[in-house]
């Protein structure tokens, strides 16, 4: 039996690069500052970092599976160029519900957490979710995460519908999620 690893779930938009709306053309994919660096050091510490993401744009017609596949090919060239490799890359591409039955990969729903727990035997007890929204803090508390962490780089912080979340962190970007994590071993 293969023992479950760790892992960083980390929300792409606003939390990986520039949160431009809807990224369609891989040219218009930037990674933030010091993403590199702060996934490196959550590598080097042994998580597995996991990209889970809401892409809309695909069920809403703007762009096709293969659009979305070259969006992130994009993202992992431009990681590979600071040595960094992603375990895995998870994408709900349904869009919001119009009747209140969201999909349940969808974020806030855990869906993609789950499936990438599964696949890639991932021990949720032991990870972290970050993200730039508050869907992203709830997906993780939803799927039974370690800790959540609002990263700041994404979306103004809406601090009103804290109330909504059990207790997180709040980090200014990813390397200070990271070391938020490396500071708060189990």
């Amino acid at each position: 039996m293969t023992k479950s690893r760790r892992a960083v779930f980390l929300d792409r938009d606003g939390t990986l690069n520039v949160d431009r709306g809807y990224l369609i053309d891989p040219m218009d994919m930037q990674l933030l500052p010091s993403v590199g660096e702060a996934v490196q050091l959550l590598q080097a510490a042994g998580f597995v970092c996991v990209v889970v993401t809401n892409q809309s744009a695909v069920g809403r017609g703007m762009m096709t599976e293969a659009h979305l596949g070259r969006v992130h090919e994009e993202m992992n060239r431009q990681l590979a160029a600071i040595g960094v490799t992603l375990g895995g890359i998870y994408a709900c591409t349904t869009p919001p519900s119009t009747t209140g039955n969201e999909h349940p990969d969808r974020k806030p729903g855990p869906g993609l957490l789950l499936r990438a727990t599964a696949e890639l035997q991932l021990d949720l007890a032991e990870s972290w979710m970050v993200g730039d929204k508050l869907s992203d803090v709830l997906a993780g508390q939803n799927a039974g995460c370690r800790g959540c962490i609002l990263v700041r780089t994404g979306d103004p912080i809406d601090e009103t519908q804290f109330a909504r979340a059990r207790p997180f962190h709040v980090s200014d970007d990813l390397l200070a999620a990271a070391q938020h994590i490396l500071a708060h071993p189990i």
